[in-house]
């Protein structure tokens, strides 16, 4: 019997907030060497972040994915530093999940369209989950394509579309 659940989540508390954060620098940062000291940016002042957690009965709750989502004009919303902890690549749920959480939210808070960038290694896992490839670009030096989900596949949820504020969300 596995005592491991995983959910997908908004970031609400500053502590998840900080995880994520920490999570992305180790891996867009320290791993991919995508950025030298950090790798926020402006978005993250409109971005709602989403986390995957590993909940454990015996060690507890441990952020283990992140992705975030923001609205670049009303109903054209955007996925972007999607990312899973090295350990828990193999399990095979946890981008998926994120890519679900993701879209599923946005759709629900009124997405048209939802586009991301995706480095070219991951074109095909996005394939897979119901994503086209719109055009192929270079981000940071690397090869990546703007790819728009399949919105037919994702259904809106019963998410409430939180306040931005300082750090953490407030639902509104």
């Amino acid at each position: 019997m596995s005592t491991k659940r995983y959910t997908f989540e908004l970031a609400r508390s500053p502590q998840d907030v900080r995880a994520y954060h920490q999570l992305r620098q180790a891996i867009f940062c320290e791993e991919q060497g995508l950025f030298d000291d950090h790798d926020a940016d402006d978005i993250d002042a409109i971005a709602y972040p989403i986390i995957a957690v590993e909940n454990d009965v015996i060690a507890g709750k441990k952020i283990v994915g992140v992705v975030r989502i923001y609205e670049e004009t009303p109903r054209h919303w955007f996925g972007g530093r999607l990312g899973v902890h090295p350990d828990y690549r193999r399990v095979g749920r946890i981008g998926k999940g994120l890519i679900y959480k993701a879209v599923t939210t946005a759709n629900t808070w009124g997405c048209d369209r939802f586009l991301a960038t995706v480095q070219l290694q991951n074109v095909r896992f996005f394939r897979r989950q119901h994503w086209e490839s719109i055009q192929e670009l270079s981000v940071c030096d690397r090869p990546h394509h703007l790819m728009e989900a399949d919105l037919d596949f994702y259904p809106p949820s019963n998410e409430l579309r939180p306040v931005l504020s300082s750090g953490a969300l407030k639902v509104s």
